[in-house]
């Protein structure tokens, strides 16, 4: 068997336990998360942060977003391009309008203004100690990740979607830290 189809069929597998964890949890646990990222880590003054709008049983990021909209940062929403290619960013406000994006994504439209985040937000199924992260295996966050390489990375899940070892290849990019319900995980140094 070759080592891509082997890192194929490990990440499939911590996908679906992944997903079963966060099956049973309650999206609205996002508010702890954004008190612990608003105390413990919260992004410099001036940073353009980019979030997601959660899909489904996600975590909720939205009182983080508002809350970081009420301390004066400007926000961005990832838009999705074509197959491939790293996500674009748009700005977004809280009662800002969202369209429909593909695979049943919410996203600014093209009126709004496009920017290039400085933190960004980053959704996932599973991450392990050493800031490794799975995500739903499109490859859009690792493009963009690898395209925005000052950018502050923090994962934003559950804490019960920490798996002993994420399977990674060297396209998988690291986070610098994940926040959940429970607290702020920070991995290796932080950037300035």
């Amino acid at each position: 068997m070759s080592c891509s189809v082997l890192l194929h069929e490990l990440k499939a597998e911590a996908r679906r336990v992944a997903l079963a964890r966060r099956a049973a949890m309650d999206p609205a646990l996002g508010a702890r998360l954004a008190g612990h990222v608003l105390r413990d880590a919260p992004p410099p003054a001036g940073a353009v942060v980019a979030g997601f709008w959660p899909m489904g049983p996600e975590i909720d990021i939205r009182p983080l977003l508002h809350a970081l909209h009420a301390r004066g940062h400007a926000l961005a929403l990832p838009v999705t391009p074509g197959r491939g290619r790293p996500l674009l960013f748009r700005r977004w406000r809280p009662g800002d309008a969202l369209a429909r994006g593909p695979m049943g994504t919410s996203q600014p439209g093209p009126e709004a203004e496009a920017t290039v985040p400085d933190w960004l937000l980053v959704p996932l199924l599973a991450f392990d100690g050493a800031g490794r992260r799975l995500g739903y295996g499109g490859g859009y966050y690792d493009r963009t990740l690898a395209a925005l390489p000052g950018a502050r990375r923090l994962g934003c899940a559950y804490a019960c979607q920490r798996l002993d070892e994420v399977p990674a290849g060297p396209e998988d990019m690291p986070l610098h830290a994940v926040a959940t319900e429970a607290g702020v995980t920070t991995f290796g140094a932080s950037p300035a």
